[in-house]
């Protein structure tokens, strides 16, 4: 019988970490993840359910699971009524400023 090798999740991260393609593709997902984080960290701050948000921009409750699991491609309107509707403001530093 093959033994399986088991590993931490650190260690598979780090040596995901090494290979060209599946590290760029994560540093292209960083900026739409740490949006994700943020709302959704927003939302249970105010312990307000996915439904009671859906509710209040107007949409399902599933659609609010989609865009907090990922599996969604939301329009920047809709991320922007998120936001409102947690008291956010979405602010950038734009790519090119003098620092």
């Amino acid at each position: 019988m093959k033994k399986i090798k088991v590993i931490t999740q650190e260690e598979l991260d780090r040596r995901l970490m090494k290979k060209p393609g599946f590290k760029k593709a994560y540093d292209d997902l960083e900026l739409e993840f740490a949006i994700i984080e943020a709302l959704i960290h927003a939302r249970m701050k105010r312990g307000m359910t996915q439904e009671k948000l859906a509710k209040k921009i107007g949409t399902k409750q599933s659609a609010i699971a989609r865009f907090e699991s990922g599996r969604s491609n939301p329009t920047f309107a809709f991320v922007q009524k998120l936001s409102d509707a947690l008291d956010l403001k979405i602010t950038a530093t734009p790519r090119y400023a003098k620092r």
